[in-house]
């Protein structure tokens, strides 16, 4: 049991509120405040008062997010808000949406791959986020699309580039090209290295890997029985 001091021999003064107290150490729920009034004059008039807890305070609907403010032509573009909790659904609306973007009303990403054709700076985005009660609002942003950088070559690397051929050479007319070969080496007159290139449509092909030096290159076409053409004329780089 509650061991329980009962402050009640002090002199009784109007108003004075007469206190049951807990002793240090003590567990329980029993200890509670008496109050008289100051015009009683027993303590039969005494009343019980308890202290209303405090009110609860409403989640306030947040929105936030850092969006990139640039992406080039042909990479992908991607931004998602972040929204503080919420008891209700949020959804979310925008305005000012690029054309190159798509837009998800449920989770507030916008997405997107412009093209070269769309390089320039975008108007004025803005994402709202609801939640039924309330709305917040990310601060208005653009989005800058910048052209692509055309890649170069590594360092210590040929870019060899030719044209397909479409005759034999009696004049008929090739069905059975098969790819090409590219034979390439420091040595003019006899080419050390062979890369084999599948496919009749390739016109292209980057030779990396390559030390310092003065490289040479030819390419000859073959066909589907393995003869090959003769060959193009020499391509020279320094690496």
């Amino acid at each position: 049991m509650d061991r329980i001091l009962r402050v009640a021999t002090l002199p009784r003064l109007a108003g004075l509120a007469v206190i049951l107290m807990l002793l240090d150490g003590c567990s329980g729920s029993g200890a509670q405040v008496i109050g008289n009034s100051a015009s009683s004059s027993s303590p039969s008039g005494a009343t019980q008062s308890t202290t209303p807890p405090p009110a609860s305070s409403a989640t306030v609907l947040t929105i936030g997010g850092s969006p990139a403010a640039s992406v080039a032509a042909g990479t992908a573009y991607s931004f998602q808000p972040t929204v503080s909790a919420s008891t209700g659904t949020i959804t979310f609306s925008i305005t000012g949406q690029p054309a190159w973007a798509s837009f998800s009303t449920a989770t507030g990403a916008l997405t997107g791959t412009p093209s070269a054709g769309q390089v320039g700076t975008t108007g004025s985005i803005a994402i709202t986020a609801s939640d039924g009660s309330s709305r917040a609002y990310l601060a208005p942003f653009t989005i800058q699309v910048k052209a692509a950088v055309a890649s170069s070559p590594p360092p210590g690397a040929a870019t060899l580039s030719w044209t397909q051929p479409t005759q034999n050479i009696d004049g008929s007319p090739i069905t059975d090209l098969a790819g090409y070969h590219i034979y390439y080496g420091t040595n003019e007159s006899n080419p050390s290295q062979t890369i084999t290139v599948t496919g009749a449509t390739a016109t292209t092909y980057v030779v990396g890997g390559l030390a310092p030096g003065t490289y040479y290159f030819t390419v000859v076409a073959y066909n589907a029985a393995g003869i090959d053409s003769p060959n193009s004329n020499v391509a020279v780089k320094t690496i």
